[in-house]
């Protein structure tokens, strides 16, 4: 992304401030396992926007980071922890066209309404062995809600579980307008 694409995104979130704070997606909360934080699991909120979902992870004990290119968006859900007394959150600025994810960090990894294909491989290893990604996004079928959406960040139905060939799937789906996946990195 560039300078244009974090203003756009800033203003975007400019006018969603005096909206309630959003609540975390459902989809999380039937393949979230849970995290004794005395285990140090780990967790990414990636394009994470307000960072409701990372907020969420915190909650049920894991250590989170939530990246995202807005200022704004990641400032809201940085007041939000505050108010909810959380701690282990951490907030980062990141364009995600020149994110460097570290190999096997987190435990999970959670991507809502966010397609950026060439960022599979990294997103794959910075996965830990027995770790889980949990991938939620509009397919092509969106069209027809939005036409104006540009392609290529619309998945094809179909296509969300062959960037996790080798890894046990627990859930893939293609209904209405989401494809949605949760897949387990083998521990070998």
């Amino acid at each position: 992304m560039s300078h244009e694409d974090r203003i756009r995104w800033d203003a975007v979130y400019r006018q969603r401030s005096q909206q309630p704070f959003p609540e975390p997606d459902p989809f999380l909360f039937d393949y979230t396992p849970p995290a004794n934080p005395l285990e140090g699991r780990r967790a990414l909120d990636l394009a994470g926007g307000q960072g409701q979902n990372g907020l969420w992870l915190a909650q049920q004990g894991y250590t989170v980071d939530v990246m995202d290119i807005s200022r704004l968006a990641l400032a809201r859900g940085r007041q939000e922890m505050i108010a909810r007394g959380l701690r282990n959150l951490n907030f980062l600025p990141v364009d995600l066209d020149t994110v460097d994810l570290e190999p096997d960090r987190y435990d999970l990894v959670c991507v809502f309404r966010y397609l950026k294909r060439e960022l599979f491989p990294a997103l794959r290893a910075c996965v830990r062995p027995g770790g889980r990604v949990i991938y939620e996004t509009f397919n092509s079928r969106y069209q027809q809600i939005v036409p104006a959406f540009n392609p290529t960040f619309l998945l094809i139905p179909g296509e969300l579980p062959a960037f996790f060939d080798g890894w046990k799937l627990l859930h893939a789906s293609d209904t209405q307008h989401i494809s949605r996946l949760v897949a387990l990195k083998p521990e070998f």
